[in-house]
Parts: structure tokens; C-alpha cells; sequence
């Protein structure tokens, strides 16, 4: 039977900016997200994103009609239209997302299970680009049978699938008791060299290897709605971000797992806090962004 480890104390959010700092300074977050489908995916994100502290968000749109969609619920991001782009298709990434500035990136929520999502992923993964990245959603499941294409990522990587999307990865049925999807999620994190975050009733975070694990007690079942994840999503980048920064301007380490801890907990405590406020049936991924600021403040102790 698997076993968990005593739960971890308080998450701690990375350290907030200091007095002179600059938008640079909080981080910057690449989010690629959205499809024509699915637009208002990329509008979570980057909002999360945004709440969680980045200093900058730039969205990229590989899609066309998501841009005027994201840029005009999120009017603080920046944007790169990449939707003429034929770069993927020519097995290379567009110019302008090698050149973004970012400290973290997101790849993943909306984006749809195409062709062009898989060869972005797996560009993604080849690239010698420092900057930790998430995996969510669609950048999951276009790679499901090969979770080995993961282990040879240059940069710390963190993935946050929900049960169905981990079963496509490992190519086997995720049961639903505690012990079946701690050893889905141990196995991924082992298989990937990665950072897991099983999304679900009490979500789990694993860090590679298997090692670490922490239990989530936080959320509820009005946050299974569609949306929810894209929040998660964009908050990780942004305490991604933010911790990166730390470990290269002051030399502490890069921890994603603990970091990783932090979002799921500001996440699942936002949902409670939204299901306070509206019930839980009346919940709406959006919802959890407007709790973000308070839930922070508290854990800040400001």
C-alpha cells in the first residue's frame, strides 16, 4: 500500500518584490494557450497569472480570433500573434517565442490536440531554454504513450494533468482510490524526471523521482468546473517565475516542487473561499481569480 508523508507546513509563497524592484523583478510568464474554441482558456491563465504576482504576462496565440479575445480581458499582458506563423510546421519554433522574454513558461491550457500542439511541445521540450516549464492540458495529452519525450527536457518542468489526462500519458487506466493515483503520480514524476501535480480531490504533488509528496486538503467539488485548471496553470507560472528570478539574482535554489505546493494550496484555498462567497454549485473558474489577492495576503502576512 502506498504510503503518504506527514503533510508539509504552510505553503510559502516566493518572497515578494523588494521596495526598489521592478516589473522584471516579479517575473515574467510565456503563456501559449487558447484556440479558436477555447479562447477564454488564455484569458484565465494569463489572469492567474497576473494575480499571482508576474510582473509581465505574454500571451502567445497560435490561433487566429484569440488575441482581440485575451486583449481585451487582460489589457495588461502582452501579445505575439503567431497565427500566420509557419514555423512548426517546418519542425522549428517561430522566431518571436525563442526570442520572448520570460522566466517561466505555460504551454498547454486550450490550446486543442492538433498536430501543431505536438510539434510545439516537443520543440519546447529540445529547446536549451533555461526557464522551468509547465505542461498542462492539451500540452499533455498530445504526447500521450511517450511520457520518456518529457525526461529529456532541459528546463525544470512541472505537469499538472487530472486523472484522464494521466491515464493517456501512461497509457493505462488511473484508478480512483488514494493509493491507485499516488501511484499513477509517482510513476509519471519517476518516468518524466518531472514535478506531477494529479489534479483531483485532494491533489497530489510529486517531485521527480518520486520522492517528496504532498497531499492537498484544500478545494472543493464546486472547483470541478471547466476553467479551473487554466487558473491553476497561470498561478504556477507566475510563482515560477518569481522563484526563478530569486534563484539568479540571490543564488537560492530553484525549488518547483515546493513551489508547485504553493499554487495547488493558493488555489484550493481560493476555490473554498469562492464557495463560501457564491456556493458551490454557482462556482466558476473565474471565481478563484477574484480570491487570489486575499488568499496571498494572508499567507504574505500583509
Amino acid at each position: 500500500m502506498e504510503t503518504l508523508p506527514p503533510e508539509l507546513p504552510s505553503p510559502e509563497l516566493p518572497s515578494p518584490v523588494p521596495a526598489a524592484g521592478h516589473k522584471g523583478d516579479a517575473g515574467r510568464v510565456l503563456l501559449v494557450a487558447g484556440s479558436t474554441a477555447m479562447p477564454g482558456a488564455a484569458l484565465l491563465a494569463a489572469r492567474a497569472a497576473q494575480r499571482g504576482g508576474a510582473g509581465l504576462v505574454t500571451v502567445a496565440h497560435l490561433w487566429p480570433g484569440t488575441l482581440p479575445v485575451v486583449a481585451s480581458g487582460a489589457p495588461e499582458a502582452l501579445h505575439l500573434d503567431l497565427a500566420a506563423a509557419r514555423d512548426l510546421q517546418a519542425g522549428r519554433l517561430p522566431q518571436a517565442l525563442v526570442e520572448a522574454r520570460r522566466d517561466a513558461r505555460v504551454i498547454g491550457p486550450g490550446l486543442s490536440r492538433t498536430g501543431r500542439t505536438r510539434e510545439l511541445v516537443r520543440r519546447s521540450l529540445e529547446a536549451e531554454d533555461p526557464s522551468p516549464l509547465v505542461l498542462d492540458a492539451d500540452g499533455l495529452a498530445v504526447l500521450g504513450g511517450a511520457p520518456e519525450v518529457l525526461a529529456g527536457a532541459s528546463a525544470p518542468l512541472v505537469l499538472t494533468p487530472h486523472p484522464g489526462e494521466a491515464a493517456v500519458l501512461l497509457e493505462r487506466e488511473v484508478g480512483a482510490s488514494e493509493d491507485a493515483r499516488l501511484a499513477a503520480a509517482r510513476e509519471l514524476a519517476e518516468t518524466a524526471d518531472a514535478v506531477v501535480v494529479l489534479k483531483g480531490q485532494h491533489t497530489l504533488v510529486v517531485e521527480p523521482g518520486g520522492g517528496r509528496v504532498h497531499r492537498s486538503n484544500s478545494g472543493n467539488p464546486g472547483m470541478a468546473t471547466g476553467g479551473s485548471g487554466d487558473v491553476l496553470a497561470g498561478l504556477l507560472g507566475a510563482y515560477l517565475a518569481r522563484a526563478a528570478r530569486l534563484a539568479t539574482e540571490d543564488g537560492r535554489a530553484l525549488d518547483p516542487f515546493l513551489t508547485a505546493v504553493a499554487a495547488v494550496e493558493v488555489h484550493g484555498r481560493a476555490g473554498d473561499r469562492a464557495a463560501e462567497a457564491v456556493g458551490r454549485r454557482a462556482l466558476v473558474a473565474s471565481d478563484l481569480i477574484d480570491h487570489l489577492g486575499p488568499i496571498q495576503r494572508e499567507l504574505d502576512g500583509a
